[in-house]
């Protein structure tokens, strides 16, 4: 095997993983979001996010008949956008949906239905129109279909969860968060899944309390109205 050979077998090789090796890749780039994400590391967060978005973005073109690199494209943009001034933070958020649509098109059970949850938190935190594409029905469909496929997830579960709380269904979303905490972590991204379960079991109390103080506050409002009388 010549020289020019080797050269042109080396970038065959790196031109495009196997499916097998893809995984691992997927996994790497998760565990690197979640340390920083979990760090709240500002600084460092705005350093280094678009550095993982140019991995990600390589790993992509690498693998263009791959789904999960184009999903994390979409969450690492979308996570980088608190870091934008307020006009490219919106033109951020619209290529992530437009990257989570296609992904959903193409794949819509990919990494365990991630871009359906993804694309369902970018609808009901995301001002609706004029300002952006905001929809809470959508987002709930979203949720809805993301059950469907991994009823199981912690993410799934922690996400949907916290759009209930903001229908104000404190019932269905303490449900949600109890079953975040139950569930087992993934034992390739135990950190990220512990750190998850952590959050779910302070929304968790939170709800529980916020439930508490609604009871009271009718409880009071009532007394209050007899008290008039």
């Amino acid at each position: 095997m010549n020289k020019t050979t080797v050269v042109a077998f080396l970038i065959l090789i790196s031109c495009k993983l196997s499916a097998a090796d893809l995984q691992p890749e997927i996994n790497r780039i998760e565990s690197q979001w979640a340390s920083l994400y979990y760090a709240q590391n500002n600084s460092e967060q705005k350093r280094l996010y678009p550095l993982l978005l140019k991995k990600i973005e390589l790993l992509a073109r690498k693998n263009p008949n791959s789904i999960e690199p184009v999903i994390w494209q979409a969450i690492v943009i979308a996570t980088n956008a608190a870091f934008e001034t307020p006009f490219k933070a919106l033109e951020s958020i619209n290529t992530a949906k437009n990257l989570l649509e296609h992904s959903i098109e193409k794949q819509a059970d990919a990494l365990e239905g991630a871009a359906l949850v993804v694309l369902g938190t970018l609808y009901y935190m995301t001002p609706g129109w004029p300002i952006s594409f905001g929809d809470e029905k959508k987002a709930e469909s979203l949720f809805k279909r993301a059950l469907k496929i991994n009823p199981t997830g912690i993410d799934t579960n922690y996400f949907y969860a916290d759009y209930l709380l903001t229908q104000e269904k404190l019932d269905s979303a303490q449900q949600y968060f109890k079953r975040a905490t139950s569930l087992p972590a993934r034992p390739q991204q135990y950190f990220a899944d512990t750190q998850l379960k952590k959050e779910a079991l302070i929304a968790l109390n939170n709800t529980k309390l916020r439930k508490l103080e609604t009871g009271k506050n009718k409880f009071l409002s009532l007394f209050s109205t007899a008290k008039a009388f």
